[in-house]
Parts: structure tokens; C-alpha cells; sequence
């Protein structure tokens, strides 16, 4: 398997990634998607894709948001989506992504990468509860437990506060949980 930076031409197979991964919450993932990758830049944020026998089969997305810190606002960066074809999970795909970008992303002196995810995964990467570390939800919808943060070696103990998301994850309503429609 190769992990390597998304290129342009990857831009409809890592569409149908996520459409196959997310199910029925598959569009919303993918517009999302298209979206944030406008905001990168050759220094600002990271898209990775997983290819195995010259097919695309993992992407991994980390984009820049804010920490709302009382000393200053602090540039950090937000993990979502991550997505893995269905009949490629349990292989180490999508761990493999994040830990390659959470690496490239310690060399770029990041501070803080945050995500909404599954506790039981995201621990085993790193990533702990971020109530419990000092920051703030960006909305209450998220659940505390799916709030997660890691501390990568350019944190410093003042860099606690709200975390404010970038625009096109209020633009896709791709924040927390919606409760179901009746």
C-alpha cells in the first residue's frame, strides 16, 4: 500500500470513497470534502489517500480551523473526514492515514489536531477526549466523547479554549448530530 498526497486526478475516485463509506451520509461527506479541499495549500492543511494495486482505497483530510485561546486565536487543524472503502476495512488503512498525517503535520509545527470520531478508534492514535484537556466544543451536538484531541510537540499548556471550525463545516451542516427527522 502507498500513501501518498491526493492529486488532482484522484479528485472523483476519493469522491465515490466517501459515497460508499458514509452510506446514506455519503453526499453531505463528499460535498464537504470538495469544499475543504479548496482551503489547501502547499503549507495549510493535508490530503492523503491510501492506493493499493493502483486503486484508490483510503482518504484521510485534515484542514485548518481556529482555537479560540484567551492569549490568541492558534492555527490548528481539524482530522474529517477519514473514510475507507467497506470491503478494505480492518487492514490498518485508515490508521495508516492518520499517523502519516499527524507525522507530516508535527513537521509543519502544528500544534493541535482535532476531530469528531469514535472514541475507541481515535485512542488508539493518539487521541484523547478534549473536555478533559481543556477545550471547548464548537457545538453542542457533538457528543463529549466523539470530541477528540491530539497534542503534537508544538503544543504549549496556554493553547486551551474553543475550538471554531471553518466555515464550510457549517455551510455543509457537517457539525454533530442532527436528530432524526419525524
Amino acid at each position: 500500500m502507498q500513501l501518498r498526497e491526493e492529486l488532482p486526478g484522484d479528485r472523483e475516485s476519493v469522491r465515490d470513497i466517501h459515497l460508499r463509506a458514509f452510506g446514506d451520509h455519503g453526499s453531505v461527506v463528499a460535498d464537504l470534502v470538495d469544499t475543504l479541499r479548496t482551503t489547501i495549500t502547499p503549507t495549510d492543511g493535508l490530503s492523503l489517500v491510501a492506493e493499493l494495486d493502483g486503486q484508490l482505497v483510503g482518504h484521510v483530510l485534515f484542514t485548518r480551523s481556529l482555537l479560540d485561546a484567551p492569549r490568541r486565536l492558534v492555527e490548528v487543524q481539524v482530522l474529517s473526514p477519514l473514510a475507507v472503502l467497506p470491503e478494505h476495512h480492518r487492514r490498518g488503512i485508515g490508521s495508516a492515514l492518520v499517523r502519516q498525517g499527524l507525522q507530516t503535520l508535527a513537521e509543519r509545527a502544528v500544534p493541535l489536531v482535532f476531530l469528531e470520531g469514535d472514541p475507541g478508534y481515535y485512542s488508539r492514535l493518539g487521541f484523547l477526549p478534549g473536555g478533559d484537556q481543556g477545550f471547548r466544543k464548537p457545538s453542542l451536538r457533538i457528543p463529549d466523547g466523539a470530541f477528540q484531541v491530539v497534542k503534537l510537540p508544538e503544543y504549549e499548556p496556554w493553547m486551551t479554549g474553543t475550538l471554531v471550525y471553518a466555515e464550510a463545516f457549517w455551510r455543509h451542516d457537517a457539525v454533530g448530530l442532527r436528530e432524526p427527522n419525524e
